[in-house]
């Protein structure tokens, strides 16, 4: 049975998981924070390109499934957001 309290939000690529814009900078998203469809999430880095990963709907933060500067690979789970 699916869970539809929650969606997965999944790296749609290979590369380097940033949690923030700059090295730094605060982190795009802390859990607990509200966040709308098209909000910034993060940043996978792959072949030297910055991918900005967004929100796909509108929901709270519930868990950060990666660290920052970890390799992730395609359908890596990056965040569950309760909806």
């Amino acid at each position: 049975e699916e869970n539809t309290e929650y969606i997965s939000i999944k790296s749609p690529m290979v590369g380097v998981f940033y949690a923030a814009p700059a090295e730094n900078a605060d982190p795009f998203v802390s859990v607990g924070d509200s966040v709308n469809e098209g909000d910034s999430l993060c940043i996978i880095e792959a072949m030297k390109l910055m991918n900005e990963i967004l929100a796909e709907e509108t929901g709270v933060i519930a868990e950060i499934c990666v660290t920052d500067g970890q390799v992730v690979e395609y359908g890596t789970e990056l965040f569950r957001i309760r909806r």
